[in-house]
């Protein structure tokens, strides 16, 4: 079976990925706008309509009036933007979230596409929240590094165009108003939203987020080495999700963690480091991969029905 694929927002650094992706598929057809018409709204929204799966790979207010576009109960929309992950109406396109989440994929027919940042934290704390360890109502803080292209096609040319003028891992969002707050929140199952610094790094892609849990805030006060097992039994048996086993010299070289090592793969790894007095979760990702056009492609093949990882090798 054949499925026809149209991307709104193609020329995007995630529309584009995701082109790379499906282009290499003989179970897509990937329906294409003239460059000249792609503000022409009947245009897309023929194509919206035409389509089985439409990805919406715009910015939010562009997204929503995409998404309004589909006149059929028979296309199923994916949104990158932040515009619905925490409408109850969308389902959260993290697949690996909880056991019956594949499930709300494969009969949703909206589904909005997690942030880079969120989906590694979200991997990090929901396993420690579902099992109890962590209470829902503790004050969780958390730091992101990422490459510059996470930033988008404007932050990319500002970087290639600086000729070593950006060399420096510069922190942002110091209002702490990040704009994944809101689905970090609500699908780590946190009462509050967490303390959240990202930092931009001179280098175009691979992201890592580093979590802080206290053993003494958790129940039980778990050991490293527990805290790691309970997070390999959560993901046991997800293709897209590795736990390291725990050796905090083993999984760094020379005492360094690398940032980039889980770049060009849809796979997620997992971390604990530290002591018996202070532990940090780390979930490492490729940001342009499970971080974003990996990840919509994923929770496409869920929703059609077809292998999870089938173009994501």
């Amino acid at each position: 079976m054949t499925f026809k694929v149209f991307v709104d927002g193609q020329e995007g650094t995630t529309g584009l990925r995701i082109h790379e992706y499906l282009s290499q598929r003989t179970d897509v057809t990937l329906l294409r706008i003239d460059p000249e018409r792609r503000k022409d709204v009947a245009a897309r929204r023929e194509l919206v309509n035409a389509s089985d799966v439409t990805f919406l790979c715009l910015p939010d207010q562009a997204a929503r009036e995409s998404a309004a576009l589909v006149e059929n109960d028979r296309t199923c929309v994916i949104d990158a933007s932040t515009a619905h992950r925490v409408d109850p109406a969308w389902t959260f396109g993290l697949p690996e979230l909880d056991p019956a989440q594949r499930d709300r994929l494969r009969r949703a027919k909206r589904i909005a596409n997690p942030g880079c940042h969120a989906t590694a934290f979200i991997l990090a704390v929901r396993p420690l929240v579902a099992r109890g360890v962590l209470p829902a109502g503790h004050p969780v803080s958390a730091h992101s590094i990422t490459g510059y292209s996470g930033g988008g096609r404007k932050m990319i040319e500002q970087y290639e165009a600086a000729a070593g003028a950006l060399n420096a891992p510069r922190p942002y969002a110091l209002g702490l108003l990040h704009k994944h707050l809101p689905e970090m929140r609500v699908h780590a199952a946190l009462e509050e939203a967490p303390i959240f610094t990202p930092i931009v790094g001179p280098f175009y892609k691979g992201l890592a987020v580093t979590v802080f849990v206290p053993p003494k805030a958790l129940a039980g006060s778990p050991s490293p080495h527990a805290l790691r097992d309970l997070l390999a039994e959560y993901y046991e048996g997800e293709r897209f999700v590795r736990v390291a086993p725990f050796d905090n010299d083993a999984n760094c070289d020379a005492g360094f963690f690398d940032v980039q090592g889980s770049n060009d793969t849809n796979r997620v790894d997992l971390f604990v480091f530290g002591n018996d007095e202070r532990v940090v979760v780390v979930a490492r990702l490729d940001n342009l991969g499970k971080g974003a056009s990996g990840a919509a492609v994923q929770c496409m093949n869920v929703h059609l029905g077809v292998a999870e990882g089938l173009g994501l090798e």
